[in-house]
């Protein structure tokens, strides 16, 4: 048996100016953007291996979430897999079909800080997208499947290995 924990998010090509560093006596200039344009990657980490799974989707929705967890399942079939994730109207829905070899345990309402999942889409924001501008959608795509191919193990350890999940296992 696996514990994941599981998580999505937008990105996309709505940048986020923040503080930087620049020589005494000058302002920087960031870059900054509007255009509405979003992809949502899925997401699942495990805190006790570092191991990680990503896919990239159009939408959040139900039908995204299944074909993920079927992804999901497909890539790790010899295991049993506990997922922990948020109350999400696609993680919850009565007529979804999971994977036999997957589990979804949800978290408490209203309670994102218990998914350790969303600090690693804070990570991924920091890495790759802070003070960043992007042509295209899918140059924020290249530039979060870069990102999140350089998320190492020990990384996400650190980030997600809360004791009280450590501690289930």
């Amino acid at each position: 048996m696996r514990l994941w924990c599981e998580d999505e998010a937008g990105f996309g090509r709505i940048s986020q100016p923040k503080y930087c560093w620049c020589p005494k006596g000058l302002r920087p200039v960031v870059p900054c953007q509007r255009i509405r344009q979003y992809c949502q990657p899925y997401g699942a980490v495990e805190p006790l291996t570092g191991e990680k799974f990503f896919r990239i989707f159009e939408r959040c929705n139900a039908d995204s979430m299944e074909i993920y967890l079927e992804m999901f399942s497909d890539a790790f079939p010899d295991d049993y897999h506990i997922m922990l994730c948020d109350r999400a109207s696609w993680h919850t829905g009565e007529d979804m079909v999971l994977p036999e070899n997957v589990l979804l345990f949800h978290i408490p309402a209203c309670t994102p800080e218990m998914n350790p999942m969303e600090q690693i889409w804070r990570e991924l924001r920091a890495r790759g997208f802070h003070n960043r501008m992007f042509d295209t959608l899918e140059e924020a795509i290249e530039q979060l499947c870069l990102v999140i191919r350089e998320l190492s193990p020990d990384t996400v350890r650190s980030i997600t290995g809360r004791q009280w999940i450590l501690s289930m296992l």
